[in-house]
């Protein structure tokens, strides 16, 4: 089996920076993202499987996924939540059209993490999209 990924747009989101602020704000409980659709290949996914995240136009960091929890909101419609992992990875940033709803992503086009390379995690993250636009990272 091998490993498979999500990609969903981070809808309200500006930047990377923000998300990570976002997710201190709603700590409390089991941290993640409610989804419409329940994935059907859930196992692949939970095999090490992250969820990408598609800030302003570009893959821009991930969060692993932990499980996949059918939930029943307030109007008593099926849901699926997908439990994420608190670290939230800076990843090459690649550009990604707008869609509805995740993707899968196979791992095997999946971006790599930033490396801690003295340098990036300082860099601004426009810096980071301008060269990731310019093919430069």
């Amino acid at each position: 089996m091998s490993r498979l990924h999500l990609v969903k747009l981070c809808v309200g989101v500006d930047s990377v920076a923000e998300l990570v602020a976002w997710n201190a704000q709603h700590e409390s409980g089991e941290g993640g993202h409610t989804t419409r659709m329940t994935p059907r290949r859930g196992d692949e996914l939970l095999d090490g499987g992250s969820l990408y995240w598609v800030i302003r136009g570009q893959i821009a960091c991930r969060q692993r996924l932990l499980a996949l929890r059918p939930v029943t909101d307030g109007d008593g419609i099926s849901r699926c939540r997908l439990v994420l992992d608190s670290t939230v990875v800076p990843v090459a940033p690649r550009p990604y059209r707008a869609f509805q709803g995740w993707r899968y992503l196979a791992d095997k086009d999946a971006p790599p993490d930033l490396a801690d390379a003295p340098g990036n995690a300082a860099m601004p993250e426009e810096m980071k999209r301008e060269l990731a636009a310019l093919g430069l990272i």
